[in-house]
């Protein structure tokens, strides 16, 4: 059995499947709690996602992710800040400890048009605030660079490196 979400990374903004042999998905469709009280993913939703498969299949596509993920998380580390998360993740928060400093640091990137989310507690744990990237292959070598001297430059302004 194969289970997924359909939101995020694959463009959608809701639901989610199960892959299973017939019997298997039978069984989900007249046991399962979660299935009972559901409504079916918006046909939109599954047109998308079906695309997104495919574009997934481009190995073009997945290389240039690849390389930006690569580009920002090793410039980031390089000028000294604390990146979490697996290493071929394109989602890369960066950790600053502080929610009054993130908060300041995203205002700060939004300014110079680096769009940031700051994230604190409660939505992550007291003291982990933090600023979420999110590398995309649609960014390119210059707008990574561009990202990452924005961040040096304002990381410095707040004494964050």
């Amino acid at each position: 059995m194969i289970t997924s979400t359909l939101g995020k990374a694959l463009g959608g903004g809701t639901g989610g499947y199960a892959a299973a042999s017939a019997e298997v998905c039978s069984l989900l469709r007249n046991k399962g709690r979660t299935y009972l009280f559901s409504n079916s993913v918006c046909p939109s939703i599954v047109g998308a996602s079906l695309e997104v498969f495919t574009m997934l299949e481009d190995p073009k596509l997945v290389g240039g992710l690849t390389a930006n993920v690569k580009q920002f998380r090793t410039g980031m580390k390089e000028a000294g800040f604390n990146i979490l998360g697996n290493e071929n993740s394109p989602i890369a928060p960066v950790l600053l400890g502080d929610a009054k400093l993130g908060a300041q640091m995203a205002d700060e990137l939004m300014k110079m048009g680096i769009y940031v989310i700051s994230f604190s507690y409660p939505v992550v744990p007291q003291g982990a605030a933090r600023i979420r990237c999110q590398v995309s292959a649609a960014h390119t070598p210059e707008q990574i660079q561009e990202t990452i001297e924005a961040f040096v430059k304002v990381g410095k302004s707040l004494g964050v490196i």
